[in-house]
């Protein structure tokens, strides 16, 4: 009994199964993946290249049975071979005879026909093989053409820059030899006008020096006239002054104008009037800060909590007034100043006790009434031209200072003056 693994069929009728299964091997529903590949190859070839993998495949039943269907589609030859193959693919009745019979009867035109068939499939592989070596061939001379036209294209360009960098370099060559020229020519120009002007320089100088001489002799002439004029009027002043005050006997002015209102602060709910418009802070140099408070019965008012938040922020406020009031005893002595301390106690009802060094007068505002206010006042009572200087940082409190004729000072300028 033939076998009906497709290995054991005799060789032409096995020869004829894989050419009938190569012929439709595209249009069989459910390919495995390695006939998948096959079935995309040209007719000639799967039988070819892909021969063991459609042998293996159609001991499959199922898949040989499907193969036989679109086998049954397709015309046949009329020959042993081709009945055998067709029979063994759909397993009609008497298959088997049929196998062996057209094993036996292999006549010699079967094996020319395979040879064809053989020698059709090396001719079209020739073929195709042509066909894509001419395609290549066709796509490099293509390439080959259009490299061939950029490169000429580059040649062209690249020569004509050569071109205009030649002539741009021969136009440079001649424009720097034309300024050589001017170059040279303005040089020896110029050489005479540095000598013309050297000796006009020195003739200048000479005259120059001849008159600072003289200015200078002048001058302190001058000077020394004004300073002799200056000196008798001065002293015909202090002579006068003296005279004056030896012949009314007037005695030396005891306290000062803001003792009435330093008194008045005193008394709880005490009436303090309320200017109100901003102002620019005054000198900030410490230097001159100092100046002003060494002037005969200079005046100093000084916003304690605003100068000290500025300098102690992060301390309480017992110790802020502390440090401030015991940084202020070495500025008396120096200065010779009358010092006045004002503290903010519009919230409070009773008043802090403080120790004040000598020569420091403390006060606090009343209740309702800020520190600011209690300074306008302390200015205020103050006569014209008398030195009186405030210390803070509000702007409000600065202008009105200086509105009523003091110099306002910065926190800053006055903490300076403090650490020296």
């Amino acid at each position: 009994m033939a076998s009906t693994h497709p290995s054991a069929l005799p060789e032409p009728v096995r020869a004829r199964v894989l050419a009938l299964a190569a012929e439709v091997l595209p249009q069989v529903a459910g390919l495995p993946p390695a006939l998948r590949r096959v079935a995309e190859f040209a007719p000639a070839r799967r039988a070819r290249l892909g021969g063991s993998a459609i042998t293996d495949a159609l001991a499959d039943d199922d898949l040989r049975e499907r193969v036989a269907v679109q086998v049954a589609a397709r015309p046949a030859r009329d020959d042993d071979v081709e009945v055998a193959a067709r029979a063994w693919l759909a397993r009609d009745e008497g298959w088997e005879g049929l196998v062996e019979g057209a094993g036996r009867s292999g006549s010699a035109g079967e094996r020319d026909q395979a040879e064809l068939e053989r020698l059709r499939s090396r001719v079209a592989d020739a073929e195709q093989a042509a066909k894509d070596a001419r395609s290549k061939a066709r796509s490099q001379v293509e390439g080959f053409k259009t490299d061939n036209a950029t490169l000429r294209r580059k040649l062209g360009e690249a020569r004509t820059a050569e071109r205009q960098a030649r002539e741009t370099a021969e136009e440079a060559l001649r424009l720097a030899e034309e300024a050589r020229g001017r170059v040279a020519s303005l040089e020896s120009g110029q050489d005479k006008e540095v000598r013309r002007l050297r000796a006009r320089v020195e003739q200048l100088e000479a005259e120059l020096a001849t008159l600072r001489q003289g200015e200078r002799r002048t001058a302190r002439a001058d000077r020394d006239e004004a300073t002799v004029r200056a000196r008798l009027l001065l002293d015909a002043v202090i002579d006068a002054a003296t005279g004056l005050r030896r012949e009314l006997a007037l005695p030396a002015v005891p306290g000062a104008p803001g003792d009435r209102v330093e008194a008045e602060l005193g008394e709880v709910g005490g009436d303090v009037r309320t200017p109100g418009s901003a102002g620019i802070l005054g000198p900030g140099n410490p230097a001159v800060l100092e100046q002003l408070l060494t002037l005969p019965r200079s005046r100093l008012l000084v916003d304690g909590y605003n100068v000290s938040k500025t300098a102690w922020e992060q301390s309480s406020l017992e110790a802020q007034r502390q440090r401030l009031l015991g940084a202020l005893a070495p500025m008396v002595a120096r200065t010779g100043a009358e010092i006045t301390v004002v503290f903010d106690a519009a919230n409070l009802t009773n008043r802090p006790v403080v120790a004040a060094p000598r020569g420091v007068k403390v006060v606090f505002s009343p209740p309702g009434v800020i520190a600011d206010h209690v300074i306008r006042d302390l200015v205020a009572a103050e006569p014209p031209g008398r030195t009186v200087v405030v210390v803070s940082d509000d702007q409000e409190v600065a202008r009105d200072a200086r509105a009523g004729g003091a110099r306002p000072v910065s926190a800053a300028a006055f903490l300076e003056l403090l650490a020296r």
